[in-house]
């Protein structure tokens, strides 16, 4: 029986690096195409869909054709001094030379039709290239993040406190519970919340309008905030009762207990939690695409729309197909790329505590 337990065990371990190997290759495989397509100027690259032409040979054709065009109704017609004898002659050779001139003018006028179809024929033939480039979503997902993470941290500490160390049990017992209910409601619920009431609270302070990289910041901030307060709490608990009354018999506030006894005790449960907390607001989706304005232009302000990874994924993946479904894969990759960079992060820090 023992044998067994030890092989399911590592069967299952098993299974969770074939899962995440195959996630990965996968994402790889189908956003090769885009990645020998753009390479690394991808990541820097503010445009998306943006049409440009390959041939810069029309428009060579076309400078070339407006300078012929101009040296031919420029030039100046020469005229023999020499046939000009008499009155009658002149009468004559100016006859001639009108009749000159407009064969000249139709001359220049076949030359100048000519000249235009080619430049016609140059210009239709031109390759049109789609660009596709990742700038703007990843400086969106990473600015909501950032925000989200500065308006959530001290908060979710401030509640775990509360709820562990400050309020009575029949405090911290419903409000702990009500904390557990919010990490539980789906993302889309904080979505209409946020478009249809939060952000034109948040757009009547600050400005802007009820969409913008400040209400996606401030709603993903209400997500995780349920997340980072419950482990927290969780963590804090564990904290010996010997060690907090060794302190309190030394003379130690509440205050100081609480930051020199049970924060160090408890970092790693908080890291942990703040780490998933992150994680959650990197990869949200839903309520983020009804708040974020889902439009691909630099946030100049905090109050300006923008667009973040996870929603363009989901607002074009369904219509997307040949080279722009392979850009969408390698945002795909780089969002992979981004949270496994954090979880490493993570776990490198907490071997190193151990050690």
């Amino acid at each position: 029986m023992e044998a067994l337990f030890k092989k399911v065990s590592a069967l299952s371990a098993t299974l969770i690096l074939f899962l995440l190997t195959g996630i990965f290759v996968v994402l790889f495989i189908y956003a090769k195409p885009a990645i020998k397509e753009y390479g690394l100027h991808f990541l820097v690259d503010p445009r998306w869909g943006v049409e440009v032409s390959q041939n810069q040979n029309s428009v060579n054709n076309t400078a070339n054709t407006s300078n012929q065009v101009a040296t031919l109704q420029d030039s100046p017609q020469i005229v023999d001094s020499d046939t000009i004898d008499s009155d009658d002659d002149a009468i004559d050779t100016d006859n001639d030379l009108a009749a000159d001139e407009d064969s000249d003018i139709a001359v220049n006028d076949d030359d100048i039709a000519a000249a235009t179809t080619d430049t016609d024929i140059g210009s239709s033939t031109s390759n049109i290239k789609v660009v596709y480039g990742g700038l703007i979503p990843i400086v969106g997902t990473v600015l909501s993040t950032i925000l989200a993470m500065a308006f959530a941290v001290p908060i979710a500490m401030g509640i775990a406190v509360f709820l562990s160390e400050i309020a009575p049990p029949f405090i911290s017992k419903p409000v702990g519970i009500a904390i557990e209910l919010l990490a539980a409601i789906p993302s889309i619920i904080y979505g209409m919340w946020g478009l249809f009431y939060f952000g034109p609270l948040i757009s009547s302070i600050f400005g802007g309008g009820s969409v913008s990289l400040l209400v996606a910041g401030m709603v993903l901030a209400v997500m995780i905030i349920p997340f980072m307060a419950s482990l927290t709490r969780d963590s804090m608990n564990t904290t010996p009762n010997v060690l907090k009354e060794s302190a309190y018999a030394m003379g130690a506030t509440k205050f100081e207990v609480i930051k020199d006894v049970i924060f160090p005790y408890a970092k790693k449960g908080i890291i942990g939690s703040m780490i998933l907390a992150l994680g959650r607001a990197l990869g949200e989706t839903m309520a983020v695409a009804f708040v974020i304005g889902g439009v691909f232009n630099f946030p100049h302000k905090l109050t300006d729309p923008t667009v973040s990874i996870p929603v363009v994924l989901a607002n074009n993946f369904a219509e997307s197909s040949g080279m722009s479904l392979h850009a969408l894969f390698y945002l795909a990759l780089i969002l992979f790329v981004i949270s496994f960079m954090v979880i490493s992060f993570a776990k490198f820090y907490f071997l190193r505590d151990k050690e």
